[in-house]
């Protein structure tokens, strides 16, 4: 059920819309000069489903999540959103979709309400409905008494709530994230936990990348683990726990897989190792 405070910001999915996949990856890689960034990427996500794909740094995140929303062309394969691919029907893909980078790319020289007047017309949002829709984002977010300053005056955190209120203006039916809670304060990043389940609970697909382990251990439904380009493993936390977490291990089980799956620097000592666990 979608919470009474949040109905202008999660409504339910309209019925006519076709039985799809709202993600499919097909067989997608990606080569930049001659480097693999991406290998053979396989992976669907029904409606609905929180998915979170984490691995370390360089390992294709951001990568596929650029061509998911149409910004990079895959080398092979497809990626289809909502039944549509987001290269060869790049318009379509697009209106059913939300995206924030992990970079904000906003214009500092607009307000913060300007600025999403521009995201709102971009889509063609009708005006009632923005109005709904923008006082219940900024409302969640506590935004509203810095919506007539320059964007060039936020903080990261603002700007991060910023570019989250921009990209749900349009109700979307995929939202993808790349580190959403980095720059958010334990407030903002609550209320974006509450919104984006609530946002599954009314059948929209959210798909995240974050390093913060915990985030994805509580949040996700499926969690996909990167590794050298590569979807290494795949599953809900309690999977991945009964495959990969060693007898007697110490911290989190979302933790313990990513480190059998990735594994840690040869030679690293034993002190960083704990301190990095602490």
């Amino acid at each position: 059920m979608v919470p009474p405070e949040c109905g202008d910001i999660i409504r339910p999915m309209p019925e006519h819309l076709p039985r799809v996949w709202p993600v499919s990856f097909e067989g997608v890689s990606k080569s930049f000069d001659g480097a693999a960034a991406v290998s053979e990427l396989d992976l669907r996500l029904p409606p609905g489903e929180l998915f979170g794909l984490i691995g370390p740094n360089g390992a294709g995140k951001t990568t596929t999540i650029k061509m998911a929303v149409g910004l990079v062309r895959p080398s092979r394969g497809r990626v289809m959103i909502c039944g549509y691919d987001a290269q060869g029907e790049g318009r379509e893909a697009r209106r059913q979709l939300g995206y924030v980078p992990d970079t904000a790319a906003l214009y500092d020289r607009l307000t913060g309400s300007e600025m999403l007047q521009l995201a709102a017309d971009l889509h063609g949002v009708p005006l009632e409905l923005r109005r709904r829709r923008e006082q219940a984002l900024v409302e969640a977010f506590n935004l509203g008494p810095d919506l007539g300053q320059l964007v060039l005056s936020y903080s990261r955190g603002m700007r991060q709530k910023l570019a989250i209120c921009a990209a749900l203006l349009h109700d979307p039916q995929v939202i993808f994230l790349d580190e959403p809670t980095v720059g958010l304060d334990p407030s903002g990043a609550r209320e974006l936990k509450l919104l984006l389940r609530g946002l599954c609970r009314s059948g929209r697909t959210v798909f995240l990348s974050t390093h913060a382990l915990e985030v994805a251990a509580a949040l996700c439904d499926r969690v996909g683990i990167f590794h050298r380009g590569q979807l290494a493993a795949l599953g809900t936390v309690a999977e991945l726990e009964s495959r990969w977490r060693p007898g007697g291990a110490s911290g989190s089980a979302l933790e313990d897989a990513f480190m059998a799956v990735t594994g840690a620097p040869e030679g690293e000592p034993a002190e960083l190792v704990a301190a990095l666990r602490a």
